[in-house]
């Protein structure tokens, strides 16, 4: 058995759709997966009549592939990667090439890599992102890793992507664990999305009291203007989604939202970084307030709130929330690029970031209208320091502020949290602000630590440091990071 173009480990929905994905592009692949009955069972149903090569062990998969070898592996991020990849290594031969295609922690990517080029093995570690659906149809890919490899992968990964404008939602991002990186970067982004339909959402039910048929038109209008995206598109379809009893399914689910950890590695990577994604962050901790029901519950009979009605014109209302939305949406969207630019500083990766926004443009969660803008802002200034200093950002923002600042404030009247998007907006106030209070933090920084500061009659990097009480003496401890 010989002459596959590529072998994939793992056959759960996202690796099968891979699988049949590359099949319809005309390459032949070897598919394997630790249980047998799974490989069966494909091959019988989803892979019948294909050219699609079953293999009962990773022994036989190898066998398969043509020279260099190229084994993808869609299996769980972490240790079983690292188990695939050394029961692999042994089977490979200098110059093959193992990919990483799951959802793997970026440091995790950079260990591989330089591991597998110490054996003489290349390895990618690529996100992909689209769902099973975008799998299945076209994904958006962003591969990262060993540069050597990129030749080999290139053409197939290009084929069986996402295309926008006959261009391919594919390119390579950078070495080591850039790909996954800006993956990673993709899932936060789209962890702010979703928490701020969310708010709009809850605003809507609770705020003014609109029904599901209300709602369904709202989003249904909204995915067609400067909100257009496809969580937008999805949103108003599952409005529109009946149960068994006719009732809106929506209202029967339970509201505790799970998540796998990419968007708290965002939030950690960013801590780690000094990078302000407050939006972002708040996203990740709305989801775990939400796992705390039971608690939530108690907590509802017990703690007291406002009991105000809203009262208004509701047209002009949702035209606000509108304004909040996409206002909020272009926060998320420059703060992920906020923490690519320093993770980039960090780790000398040369991101294009305007082909970053064309990867998003077709087959990924986040994909939406405004992806075309961002790469455009990029084009005119590759130096941008944040998407905010774009005209057509800055624009968007100026017109949509009014709105955005009305929302915040009746949210807060009604007792409505808006976690992230009011965050958003408080980010964007201290970002315009020239001067912030943190020098009164520094002085107590200085009163009860001495740890020192600037003045603004002085040059930056002078450090100053004063006995406040009369009795903490001249010894200063170090400085501070700035």
């Amino acid at each position: 058995m010989s002459g596959a173009d590529i072998g994939l480990v793992g056959l759960a929905v996202m690796g099968q759709n891979l699988v049949l994905n590359f099949n319809d592009h005309g390459y032949t692949v070897a598919a394997y997966n630790r249980t047998s009955a799974k490989i069966d069972a494909f091959l019988s149903g989803p892979a019948k009549n294909t050219q699609i090569i079953g293999a009962y062990s990773l022994e036989e998969l190898v066998a398969a592939l043509e020279r260099p070898r190229k084994v993808m592996l869609m299996v769980k991020a972490g240790q079983v990667v690292d188990s695939v990849i050394k029961q692999l290594i042994p089977l490979l031969e200098e110059g093959d090439i193992i990919i990483d295609g799951g959802n793997s922690r970026f440091t995790d990517t950079e260990r591989r890599t330089n591991e597998l080029a110490e054996k003489g093995l290349l390895f990618i570690g690529t996100g992909i992102s689209g769902g099973e659906e975008g799998a299945r149809t076209g994904p958006s890919i962003m591969p990262g890793g060993n540069p050597a490899a990129w030749p080999f992968v290139e053409e197939m990964f290009k084929a069986i992507a996402a295309k926008v404008n006959n261009r391919s939602c594919c390119e390579w991002v950078g070495r080591g664990g850039a790909g996954h990186y800006v993956k990673m970067v993709h899932n936060g982004i789209e962890y702010g999305d979703m928490q701020l339909i969310c708010e709009a959402y809850d605003f809507m039910q609770r705020g003014l009291s609109l029904d599901v048929n209300a709602m369904q038109a709202i989003f249904t209008q909204w995915k067609t203007g400067v909100l257009d995206s496809y969580l937008m598109e999805i949103t108003a379809n599952i409005f529109g989604y009946r149960d068994e009893n006719g009732s809106p399914l929506i209202e029967s689910i339970v509201d505790r939202a799970g998540q796998k950890g990419t968007g708290k590695w965002t939030g950690i990577s960013a801590l780690q970084l000094g990078v302000p994604l407050t939006l972002i962050g708040e996203a990740v901790f709305a989801r775990c307030l939400s796992a705390m029901k039971e608690e939530r519950i108690r907590s509802s009979s017990l703690l007291s709130g406002p009991i105000g009605q809203w009262e208004g014109d509701v047209q002009s209302t949702v035209s606000d929330l509108q304004s909040a939305l996409y206002g909020a949406k272009i926060i998320s969207y420059a703060q992920g690029y906020m923490l690519m630019r320093e993770a980039d500083r960090e780790n000398n990766w040369n991101l294009n970031y305007g082909a970053i926004a064309l990867m998003w443009r077709g087959g990924c969660i986040i994909r939406s209208v405004f992806l075309d803008n961002i790469k455009q802002a990029f084009d005119k200034n590759p130096g941008l320091e944040n998407l905010l200093l774009d005209d057509f950002f800055s624009s968007a923002i100026e017109e949509n502020q009014e709105g955005w600042r009305k929302i915040i404030i009746l949210a807060t009247k009604l007792g409505v949290p808006m976690p992230a998007m009011s965050s958003g907006l408080n980010f964007y106030d201290g970002y315009r602000s020239d001067r912030l209070p943190a020098n009164l933090l520094q002085a107590q920084r200085d009163y009860f630590g001495a740890h020192t500061y600037e003045r603004l009659d002085k040059p930056h990097g002078t450090f100053f440091h004063t006995d406040w009480t009369g009795k903490g003496g001249k010894v200063a401890s170090s400085t501070y990071s700035v």
